[in-house]
């Protein structure tokens, strides 16, 4: 059955391989560093259940080491310009049908793949989003036809463009689970059913979505407030109090959360680090351009929680 550790192999592969192709690339000033990092990271995926806690925490520690002594570069050594204008010339906005295999697969492999029996129940989702990511890769080779390590060389590009953030999203996850295992959910759910007035369902749902983005914004990703503002209020008042549906209760939720990666800066890999790639003059213009949408979103989602979640 496909689950969890085999796509913990296909990630560790591409971490390794990116550590190895930037270990070769002589004009990354940093490439030893930088190696080193993505190593680590391969590591971790590829036996991390095998080293327990204090192996991990001693990678950890080392990846924050690494980051946090600027031992991170980037190679100017990417594919050749010369295939990439050529490939959009050719193709045009077709290319961008490449992008959407991804979410297509996502979307078919979660309805579909349960009844196969091939795949467990629990993670249909993103060993279908794996699976999409795949075949798009299969399906850009055979039609773009590039030299089978450019997409590789071009991912290790972005990657070491992105840095250090590219595993914001890894760590602030753990770091829900560990705000969780300290009780911070419980200390957050008590003060604000003290708060709310008693019986009023609205008022714990706009707690809820509300208090999903707030904390989204402290932390700078949805992924940390999750766990903490499930346990907290979603749990106890809405689906135990009021009796919600908890499925859609914690999907709402969490797109409640994004909102507030919107709006931050602690969300620096969404949006700073593009910021810089793009060599824009206003750091904050990528939230600016978000909050028009990010605030509405939210007023939207805490209106359809309170709709669907209890009908």
């Amino acid at each position: 059955m496909i689950g969890l550790p085999q796509l913990y192999l296909v990630a560790g592969a591409m971490f390794a391989a990116f550590a190895v192709r930037g270990l070769s690339d002589r004009s990354n000033p940093r490439r030893v560093g930088t190696a080193a990092f993505w190593t680590l990271i391969a590591v971790n995926f590829l036996v991390g259940e095998r080293l327990g806690d204090v192996g991990n925490g001693v990678i950890v520690l080392a990846l924050a080491a690494l980051a946090g002594t600027g031992q991170l570069g980037q190679g100017s050594a990417v594919v050749e310009a010369s295939f990439r204008v050529a490939a959009a010339a050719r193709h045009g906005n077709r290319l961008f049908a490449a992008a959407l295999i991804v979410p297509a697969a996502a979307l078919g492999g979660t309805l579909l793949l349960p009844a196969t029996g091939w795949v467990d129940p629990k993670q249909v989702t993103l060993v279908a989003l794996a699976g999409g990511v795949v075949l798009a890769l299969a399906v850009c080779l055979v039609w773009l036809r590039p030299r089978l390590n450019e997409p590789l060389d071009a991912g290790r590009a972005l990657l070491d463009a992105v840095g250090w953030a590219a595993i914001l999203p890894q760590a602030l996850a753990a770091l829900g689970a560990i705000f969780v295992l300290a009780g911070v959910g419980r200390v957050v759910g008590d003060g604000i059913g003290h708060i709310l007035p008693h019986g009023d369902r609205f008022a714990a749902v706009a707690a809820y979505t509300v208090g999903m983005a707030g904390l989204t914004m402290l932390l700078g990703n949805a992924y940390a407030a999750f766990p903490v503002m499930t346990a907290g209020v979603a749990l106890p008042l809405l689906v135990g109090r009021f009796g919600g549906d908890p499925a859609p209760i914690a999907a709402i939720g969490m797109l409640s959360g994004f909102c507030g990666t919107l709006c931050t800066p602690m969300a620096a890999n969404y949006n700073l680090v593009p910021v810089a790639l793009l060599g824009l003059d206003d750091r904050y213009a990528v939230i600016k351009a978000q909050v028009g949408t990010a605030l509405p979103l939210l007023i939207f989602n805490t209106l359809l929680m309170n709709w669907v979640a209890f009908a």
